[in-house]
């Protein structure tokens, strides 16, 4: 419930602090007086866009706050879900700042509008013409039914479902849509991979591939180089291994006198048999190294094979390549293996899709059984409000298509005059008459759901008597449930509260205020008795305003 509101430098207020309480509140005051400054403030509180023309004091800024007792609307998943303090006393506040630029918070959390308005939608339901509009909506008219069936957990089940079904029913859509344009590319995907393929495809291949071309294609260089080397050791009269055994006797004949002798010879010894040794290794060489244009021409081929892929593809080198490889590899099986996926997620959607129609056909027949009660409720209600003849026609068919309702076509259907025809309520129900049916719907809700606090904005406009009356009863009666405003011009209304303030203007200096106060029990009388006769109230005004209110 609202339990206090302040606003600062809104409108014509400069400064407003209204304490509410439970039950049925009426709120009066003359045509201009600021009623409407009322609840436009109290909207920024719940979410709507600020306007700069809404401060007073353009050099100042705007701030209202309203504080909300919450214990009984089931919030804390929200405040969880929002990572925000949650406190059974909770405290909304919007602030407009000269610039322009607004801020919200919640229990002293900033928040974004969004968040704000979601919180608001939960805390207060302001009736006003624009929401009577809602009333010739399906999704509206079929919330009533369900409040009457009591399908609220089996609504909410039958949602999760719909929305997995829809999930599934996304994911197979997807698949498809991937195999009818895999299809197009798995041939020439299949060609790209077999090219591939037969591709010597492994790290280090093409710096051994060329490495054996440099050799296959310089091999009468290489002889000559290896034959002109082997001469050079191997010559009977300068041969260098020839010299260096004549240079091995020498230092042989040398190394018995003295170490540093021996040890000169030692290393000659090593170097003969190095260079011995190096002279047979080149003539080795020279006997297994022979001219192969075959090899050349394979080596040659697959170094091309290599280059052209590259080329094709962009790449730069063999790694590359084989990463392509790969990944086409996954392409074509994913593609030769989708018929296998599309059949199971046809199954696991045909599955939910059962699961699903079994909620659905419980969701209808539950509001099939409670529409009869609806009805009587609906017209009989409306009868003690003046529509006597006031008659539904409602029926419920079963569709195809799985809505967030379930898959009732609902027909909602209006006849406002005895033996009229059955027509839509937008199009047959005249605004009086909506806002009568609105109430009507909004007293049987209560009954069901745990509706947050209700404020009607004039919905008794263009009734009168024993009418308007009634419509206070109806909302002093739901109040018992709930906390309730009314917003009126009717006496009759306006006597039924449990609280009755009173908007008024004042002026102070050059300026105009619209202020707001709780009346006393005498305060009401004569408020009532000035809006049954005028300012210039009467005795018979005043003992009909006591006896009102008595």
């Amino acid at each position: 419930m609202l339990a206090n509101l302040s606003i600062k430098n809104y409108a014509l207020i400069d400064k407003l602090n209204v304490a509410f309480e439970e039950g049925f509140t009426c709120i009066t005051g003359e045509t201009g007086a600021g009623k409407s400054i009322l609840l436009g403030g109290l909207s920024l509180v719940l979410g709507k866009r600020a306007d700069l023309s809404s401060l007073k004091d353009k050099d100042s800024k705007c701030i209202i706050e309203a504080e909300f007792q919450i214990k009984k609307y089931n919030l804390k998943p929200f405040f969880k879900e929002n990572d925000l303090d949650y406190e059974d006393l909770t405290i909304v506040r919007r602030e407009i700042q000269p610039s322009g630029k607004s801020r919200a918070f919640i229990n002293d959390s900033p928040v974004t509008l969004s968040i704000l308005s979601e919180l608001g939608d939960n805390l207060i339901d302001v009736h006003s013409q624009h929401q009577t509009l809602q009333l010739t909506e399906t999704d509206f008219q079929l919330r009533v039914i369900d409040a009457l069936a009591d399908n609220h957990d089996l609504l909410n089940e039958y949602q999760k479902q719909l929305k997995h079904y829809r999930k599934i029913q996304k994911e197979l859509e997807s698949l498809i849509d991937f195999q009818r344009e895999a299809i197009k590319e798995h041939d020439y995907n299949s060609f790209l991979l077999e090219e591939l393929k037969s591709a010597p495809l492994k790290e280090g291949v093409q710096e051994d591939l060329e490495a054996s071309f440099e050799e296959l294609n310089n091999i009468e260089n290489i002889l000559e180089l290896l034959s002109g080397g082997h001469q050079l050791l191997s010559d009977d009269q300068v041969g260098v291994v020839n010299l260096l055994t004549e240079l091995k006797q020498i230092a042989n004949k040398l190394s018995p006198y003295g170490s540093k002798y021996s040890d000169l010879n030692s290393r000659i010894q090593s170097l003969f048999i190095e260079a011995d040794d190096i002279a047979d290794e080149f003539q080795n060489l020279t006997e297994g190294t022979e001219a192969n244009p075959e090899a050349l021409e394979e080596v040659n081929s697959k170094l091309q094979q290599l280059y052209d892929l590259q080329k094709k593809h962009g790449v730069s080198d063999v790694v590359e390549l084989m990463k392509i490889r790969d990944e086409l590899a996954v392409k074509v099986d994913k593609t030769e293996n989708l018929e296998n996926e599309i059949k199971e997620k046809e199954e696991e959607l045909a599955a939910e899709k059962e699961t699903l129609t079994r909620s659905s056909n419980d969701l209808h027949l539950k509001r099939t059984k409670v529409i009869p009660e609806l009805k009587k409720q609906l017209e009989s209600s409306l009868s003690s409000l003046g529509m006597p003849s006031a008659s539904f026609n409602i029926s419920l068919k079963k569709g195809e298509e799985f809505k967030n309702t379930g898959t009732d076509d609902l027909s909602f259907l209006f006849s406002a005059n005895k033996g009229g025809s059955y027509g839509e309520l937008k199009k047959v129900a005249s605004g009086g008459e909506l806002s009568r049916i609105m109430l009507t719907i909004k007293a049987i809700l209560a009954k069901y759901e745990n509706l947050p606090t209700m404020m009607f904005d004039e919905i008794d406009t263009g009734v009168s008597g024993e009418i308007s009356n009634r419509m206070g009863e109806i909302m002093k009666e739901m109040s018992k449930s709930m906390q309730v405003f009314s917003i009126t011009h009717l006496p009759q209304v306006a006597s039924k509260g449990n609280q009755h303030y009173k908007v008024y203007k004042t002026e102070e200096g050059d300026g105009t205020q619209t202020q707001m106060k709780r009346l006393s029990s005498e305060e009401r009388v004569i408020e009532l008795a000035a809006m049954l006769g005028g300012n210039n109230i009467s005795d018979s005004a005043m003992a009909h305003a006591r006896q009102l209110l008595n």
